[in-house]
C-alpha cells in the first residue's frame, strides 16, 4: 500500500563536500527538490554529478555538510536507523558474496534486515520468482553472470518490502536484456506495491523511463520534470542528414553556425539546432525531421553552461588503404576445460571500418575480444590480425595494436606524464621520438595542466582521455576500445567518438564493445553475439530492419538486440 505522505524524499538547500588529494571538492551544492512518492523518480547525470553522494546521504550513511534531507518524513541525519531500516538500498558496487550461493546471500541479508525467519521462505519465493533466479537458488553468486549479479543485487535490496528504494546505478555494465528486465521489476514494484524508486544512472536514455527526472551535473541541481518536459523545447530542431560519407559530413555540420550537435547514428548524422535556426540547406545531404529526445535537451543545457569540445582531433599519419581484410576470424574457438565459451566465430574487418560487437553478459564477446588482442591464445579455428597469425606471432600483431581496457587499467599512483613516459618506453618509443609523442598527447588531449597530477584522482572524462592518449602513442593500425564511454558525460562522449571517426577516416580500424545501444548506432557493422556464436552481421539499419514489424514499425538498436537474444533463447 502506498505511504500516505505526498513527498518520499525533500531535500533543502543541500551541500556536501570531500577532500581529495589536497583539494576540497564540492559533490553537492546547496541542491534542493522534492520526490513525489509512488513513482520512479531519475537521478540523471554522468560520472561526479553527485548521484552516489545524494544517495549515500538520503541513506543515512553521510551527513551533509549544510542543509537537510528527509526521507519518509524522517530526518536522514537525525534519524539515520530509522531511515536505513525503511528503505531499500542497493550501492552503486553491491556487495555481494561470491562465494555463498544466492539462498545464503538472500538469508545474510534477511539476518542484517531482521527479517523474522518464518517469514523468509513465502518472500524470498516471490523475490526469485521476480527477478527470475528461482532455477539458480543453490548456484554460487561468483558463478552469475553479471546481469543475474545485479538482479541477486536488487532482491537482497527488497528482502524486507521498502516504502523507498534507492537504486544507485543498477543498470551500468549489463546487457539491454537484463536492464529491461531490471525495469520490468522496478515498474512491478511501484505498481503492485506502492514503493517510490529512485534511481540514478548515467544512461541518459533510462531518463525516459522514469515519471519524472532530476538532472545533476557537477553538484548542481539543472532542472527538475517529466522527461516529456525536457523534450518539448527541443521539437522541431532535430533532423537527419543523409549523405553518402557521414563521416566527412558530421565534420562539415559541427563546424556549420547554429549547429548544436551533429552526431552519427547509423545511416545518417542527427543534428541538434539552435532555436530559430534552420538546418543546414547547401550540405549535399537529404534532411528530414526526427522526435527530440532527452539527451538532446541535456546536451543543449550543457553546451549553454560552455561544455565545448578539447583537442584538435589530430591523431597523426594516414595508413595507406589495403583490399585485405585487418581482422580475420574462421572457425575461431576458446574453451575452458569442458566449456565452450566462443564456438566457430567467423567474421572480418576491413581497413579503417568502425566494428562493433555485441552481446549479452556470457556471450562470449570479452573472450573473443582478448583473443583478438593477443592476450588470449584461442583453442582452435584461424585468428589474423594486421597480417599475422595470432597462433604463432601474437607479439609482431600487438606492436601494431592500440588497446584501451573496459577499467581504467592505467597506474594510479602515477602521474598523467609518468604514465604516459612508462607506455611509450614499453612501445619502444625513445629519445626524440618518445619526447615528440608525449608532447602531441598532452597537446592533444588536452592533459598539460594535469601533466603532474595523480591519475587515479583525475575526473572519469580525463582518464578517458589518458587511456585512449596511451593506447595511440605508437601510433596503431588497429584500435580494441572496450566498453570506452561508459559513464561519462554526453559531451565527453562525442569528444571521444569525434577522435574515433578521425581515427577511421585515416585508416586506422577500430573494433569496439559495448553494451550502450545507442554506441553501436556510431559503428559500420555489428556483429551481435549470444552464447558463444554470432547470431547476426549487418550494418545498424540493416539489423533494425530485421526487427521491423507492424507492432514495432521503428525498431531501436535495443528492439533489434533483444529481439535477437530472445528468439535464440527460445530456439
Amino acid at each position: 500500500m502506498q505511504s500516505p505522505l505526498k513527498y518520499a524524499l525533500e531535500a533543502s538547500n543541500l551541500s556536501k563536500s570531500f577532500q581529495a588529494g589536497g583539494r576540497r571538492i564540492a559533490a553537492l551544492k546547496n541542491i534542493s527538490f522534492k520526490v513525489r512518492n509512488g513513482m520512479v523518480t531519475g537521478l540523471i547525470g554522468p560520472d561526479a554529478a553527485g548521484k552516489s553522494t545524494l544517495m549515500r546521504l538520503a541513506s543515512g550513511l553521510l551527513a551533509p555538510d549544510s542543509g537537510s534531507i528527509e526521507v519518509l518524513g524522517m530526518d536522514a541525519t537525525k534519524n539515520s536507523l530509522e531511515v536505513q531500516s525503511a528503505i531499500g538500498y542497493m550501492p552503486q558496487r553491491f556487495g555481494l558474496y561470491e562465494d555463498l550461493t544466492v539462498g545464503e546471500n538472500l538469508d545474510l541479508y534477511a539476518d542484517l534486515q531482521n527479517v523474522a525467519v518464518r517469514e523468509r521462505p513465502s518472500r524470498y519465493e516471490e523475490l526469485l520468482a521476480m527477478a527470475g533466479l528461482s532455477p539458480f537458488k543453490h548456484r554460487l553468486a561468483g558463478n552469475l553472470s553479471g546481469g543475474m549479479k545485479q538482479k541477486l543485487g536488487l532482491a537482497c535490496a527488497l528482502v524486507r518490502q521498502p516504502a523507498l528504494l534507492l537504486l544507485d546505478e543498477s543498470t551500468v555494465g549489463v546487457d539491454p536484456v537484463s536492464r529491461r528486465e531490471l525495469w520490468s521489476i522496478i515498474y512491478r514494484l511501484v505498481r503492485e506495491k506502492g514503493a517510490s524508486v529512485l534511481l540514478s544512472t548515467a544512461y541518459l536514455d533510462e531518463a525516459e523511463r522514469c515519471d519524472e527526472v532530476l538532472l545533476l551535473h557537477e553538484g548542481e541541481l539543472l532542472d527538475q520534470g517529466t522527461p516529456a518536459s525536457f523534450c518539448e523545447p527541443m521539437r522541431g530542431r532535430v533532423f537527419a542528414m543523409h549523405g553518402p560519407a557521414k563521416r566527412t559530413l558530421q565534420t562539415a555540420l559541427a563546424e556549420e553556425p547554429g549547429v548544436i550537435d551533429a552526431l552519427i547514428h547509423g545511416d545518417h548524422v542527427r543534428i541538434v539546432m539552435e532555436e530559430g535556426v534552420p538546418a543546414p540547406q547547401d550540405m549535399g545531404a537529404e534532411i528530414s525531421p526526427l522526435p527530440p529526445r532527452f539527451e538532446d535537451s541535456f546536451v543543449t543545457m550543457l553546451k549553454k553552461r560552455g561544455g565545448e569540445f578539447h583537442g584538435n582531433a589530430n591523431p597523426g599519419k594516414t595508413i595507406p588503404e589495403s583490399p585485405l581484410p585487418v581482422i580475420e576470424l574462421e572457425s575461431l574457438q576458446r574453451r575452458f576445460g569442458g566449456f565452450t565459451a566462443v564456438k566457430n566465430v567467423t567474421f572480418s574487418v576491413s581497413r579503417g571500418e568502425v566494428f562493433g560487437l555485441l552481446g549479452a553478459n556470457g556471450a562470449g564477446k570479452s573472450t573473443t575480444f582478448r583473443m583478438l588482442c593477443g592476450l588470449l591464445p584461442p583453442s582452435g579455428g584461424k585468428l589474423r590480425v594486421a597480417g599475422v597469425d595470432l597462433r604463432h606471432a601474437a607479439s609482431r600483431a600487438r606492436a601494431k595494436i592500440g588497446y584501451m581496457s573496459q577499467k581504467f587499467s592505467l597506474y594510479g599512483n602515477l602521474s598523467v606524464l609518468e604514465n604516459l613516459n612508462f607506455f611509450g618506453a614499453a612501445y619502444g618509443l625513445t629519445g626524440k621520438q618518445g619526447a615528440n609523442r608525449i608532447s602531441w598527447a598532452l597537446e592533444e588531449f588536452s592533459l598539460s595542466q594535469i601533466a603532474d597530477s595523480v591519475s587515479a584522482d583525475l575526473p572519469l572524462g580525463y582518464k578517458q582521455r589518458l587511456a585512449l592518449a596511451c593506447a595511440l602513442m605508437h601510433e596503431p593500425e588497429i584500435l580494441f576500445l572496450d566498453e570506452p564511454t561508459s559513464g561519462v558525460d554526453p559531451i565527453a562522449r562525442r569528444e571521444f567518438w569525434r577522435r574515433i571517426n578521425d581515427l577511421a577516416s585515416r585508416g586506422v580500424t577500430v573494433m569496439v564493445t559495448t553494451h550502450f545501444m545507442e554506441e553501436a548506432e556510431y559503428c559500420d557493422r555489428l556483429a551481435i553475439m549470444a552464447m558463444g556464436e554470432i547470431l547476426t552481421i549487418g550494418t545498424p539499419t540493416e539489423i533494425k530492419a530485421g526487427a521491423r514489424s507492424k507492432a514495432l514499425p521503428e525498431p531501436s538498436m535495443e528492439d533489434a538486440f533483444i529481439r535477437l537474444i530472445e528468439s535464440r533463447g527460445s530456439s
